[in-house]
């Protein structure tokens, strides 16, 4: 209750925020600095919506603004492109590198990692259950001309469907408001493998008439709800890749357990704005200060449910029935920032965070004469400052921050340079340095299985990355990307067939190189994408294939006296055998295994695509080739991916 009482005081008086006014809208497309946002691609500009139906007979596709937390704007993008394509899945992104599981709104095991960290404090863990949680910097700012909608659509498996909701509209040039709601339920082939998904978000956002102010909020209220079945038992391994007639339905295949369920709850109040202090009076003075505050205040709770304790599965249990563990996290982060810009120096910001943390359970386990205590809660006191500068075609960009005080030790540095070498060539560097705390459920956890029970005192992760990137529509897109970790956390079994968590002493040295070139041939097209990865790891902890490959080919042109626009063809995904590694439902983690190569299987998908006016229909045969490459396709050990499947959907955009 203090905290919400103090939450409004800060919103009553504070008069403080952004850290960046809107950037200009970019006219080149190839800006290695836009973010891969669900809205935005290209669209010639100009445009504007005469015969759409649209009230406002001046208005623009490019008046309708889509604004980032990091202040990067660009506009609503209704065209069909292959990148549309790769984005019309449940995630809605392109999820390459990402290995889905059977069913929609299961999570996906990663072929490939990014070792890119600015967080000072640690994550909540449960990260199987993250791919589509909505963090703050998901939430995008709104600026339209009139009342905006848009409507995705797809199927789910045997009984549900998937949708995404969205309405934006300014009621002035100086207030915009949204709400969006994505919701999906889908039952699935295999036994107890339901899912159920729903992730609320709703945004406003104001500014003063001089542009003195500027405030944005949102509010997120999500829930991500799966059953469990463990997969596979090892028994009905052969009768799945046999292909037998009898074992086609797969509900008729036994699975570990049909008792068990986890959801993810997570609510989030989020408040940033700013004030300028002192403004440039003309165009030729351009000294500017700022005086910026963000918070926000985010609750989690992890739930694992289960009938009765499975001994086989999870080891002993404390009780034999009605397993409830129940893991918490709120979190509340306050941050003032004092940003400078000048035309010689650059932008420059200076700001000091503080973070309250109370994580954990409402009991104390007393397991093997160890007390396993319930809470890890305490304040951090960070501080830290961002550059950015602009100089003779360079754009130089840094990032700094240290935890100053507190339990937890955490520290990052980043700095990056890019260089528009012609209106086609571009190129980038970037290098980074962070050492921060494990997650949460590392360090402590609590349950009713004994197994999985620890409180662990683990260093910190310390990683160096260096990223190369190079981008042209000419020649290709090619980015080089060398980490190494020293002292990496992960999870694996130990002697006695328990998950646990534990910590890898040696060090890691993680390359991938990730190149992607489309090429055209009248009104064919065939997109490649392909990553080559290397990792020299004396403990086998972090695995990933050696080869991920996508290539696309397809056809693409104006049809019916160009009333519609048609893209039709085959996309390829492929990736090397390689340990995979195994999923554990109760953590809702992925732990690394070095018994079992799984892999070595392609994905064949058949698409056809059309668009009318602001609405793209989508039609896909997804893994057509099951039946006749061999059924050998899995997602995880014991966890079987889907079979030859037909589904649709469309994106449907409304101007009002």
């Amino acid at each position: 209750m203090k905290k919400i009482i103090f939450t409004l005081l800060l919103i009553t008086f504070a008069g403080v925020a952004f850290a960046q006014t809107p950037r200009k809208l970019s006219k080149s497309t190839s800006s290695l600095n836009k973010s891969d946002q669900v809205l935005q691609d290209s669209l010639s500009q100009g445009r504007t919506l005469k015969s759409k139906g649209v009230k406002n007979l001046d208005a623009k596709i490019t008046d309708y603004l889509i604004i980032t937390k990091q202040r990067d704007t660009t506009y609503l993008d209704t065209t069909l492109t292959i990148n549309k394509e790769y984005k019309f899945n449940y995630l809605r992104r392109d999820n390459f590198g990402l290995m889905p599981f059977a069913n929609v709104g299961q999570s996906y095991n990663s072929l490939t990692y990014n070792f890119e960290n600015s967080n000072l404090i640690p994550g909540f863990g449960a990260k199987a259950k993250h791919f589509n949680y909505m963090d703050a910097d998901d939430i995008n700012s709104f600026h339209v001309p009139t009342p905006l909608t848009e409507l995705y659509f797809k199927t789910a498996f045997t009984q549900g469907q998937q949708l995404d909701a969205f309405f934006t509209t300014n009621t002035s040039k100086q207030l915009n408001a949204s709400i969006g709601y994505k919701g999906m339920r889908s039952l699935g082939f295999y036994q107890n493998s339901l899912t159920s998904t729903g992730n609320l978000r709703i945004r406003a956002s104001y500014k003063t008439k001089d542009r003195r102010y500027i405030v944005n909020t949102h509010f997120t209220s999500q829930d991500i709800f799966n059953q469990e079945n463990g997969g596979l038992v090892d028994s009905n391994i052969p009768f799945f890749e046999s292909g037998d007639d009898d074992f086609k339905e797969r509900g008729v295949l036994e699975v570990n357990f049909e008792d068990a369920e986890n959801l993810l709850l997570g609510k989030r109040f989020y408040l940033n704005q700013s004030y300028d202090v002192v403004r440039p009076k003309d165009s030729i003075s351009s000294n500017k200060i700022q005086l910026a505050h963000v918070m926000m205040l985010e609750d989690k709770i992890y739930t694992y449910d289960q009938t009765s304790a499975n001994k086989e599965f999870f080891g002993e249990a404390f009780q034999s029935s009605n397993i409830n563990d129940r893991t918490e996290l709120e979190q509340f982060t306050n941050q003032l920032q004092l940003n400078y810009s000048n035309a010689t120096i650059g932008n420059l910001q200076f700001n000091a965070t503080h973070n309250n943390y109370n994580y954990g359970y409402n009991r104390i386990v007393l397991i093997n004469q160890t007390v396993i205590p319930n809470r890890l809660k305490g304040d951090i006191l960070s501080v830290g400052g961002k550059y950015n500068k602009n100089y003779k075609g360079f754009n130089l960009n840094g990032e700094v921050g240290l935890n100053v005080s507190g339990e937890f030790e955490g520290n990052y540095i980043s700095g990056s340079a890019s260089y528009q070498l012609n209106k086609d060539l571009a190129v980038l560097a970037n290098i980074n340095h962070s050492s921060t705390a494990p997650d949460f459920n590392t360090l402590l956890y609590q349950s009713d299985y004994k197994n999985y029970n620890w409180r662990n005192q683990f260093n910190n992760i310390k990683t160096q990355q260096l990223i190369f990137k190079l981008q042209s529509n000419k020649y290709a897109n090619l980015t080089l990307d060398l980490s190494t970790v020293n002292d990496y956390v992960y999870f694996a079994k130990d002697q006695n067939e328990a998950v646990k968590a534990f910590q890898n002493n040696d060090v890691i040295t993680y390359l991938k190189i990730k190149l992607q070139k489309e090429i055209r041939y009248n009104n064919f097209r065939l997109d490649n994408t392909i990553l080559y990865q290397t990792v020299q790891d004396n403990s086998n902890t972090l695995n990933v294939p050696q080869l991920v490959t996508r290539n696309t080919l397809y056809y693409s042109n104006h049809v019916f006296k160009k009333a519609m626009f048609l893209q039709t063809g085959i996309i390829f995904n492929y990736f090397t055998t390689y340990n995979m590694d195994d999923y554990d439902p109760l953590l809702s983690e992925f732990y690394t295994q070095n018994q079992q190569e799984l892999g070595g299987f392609p994905r064949l998908d058949f698409f056809v695509n059309a668009k009318i006016r602001q609405t793209r229909i989508f039609l896909k045969a997804e893994h057509f080739n099951a039946a006749f490459t061999g059924r050998n396709y899995y997602s995880a050990p014991n966890h079987p991916f889907r079979d030859f499947t037909v589904r649709f959907g469309l994106v449907w955009n409304f101007f009002l």
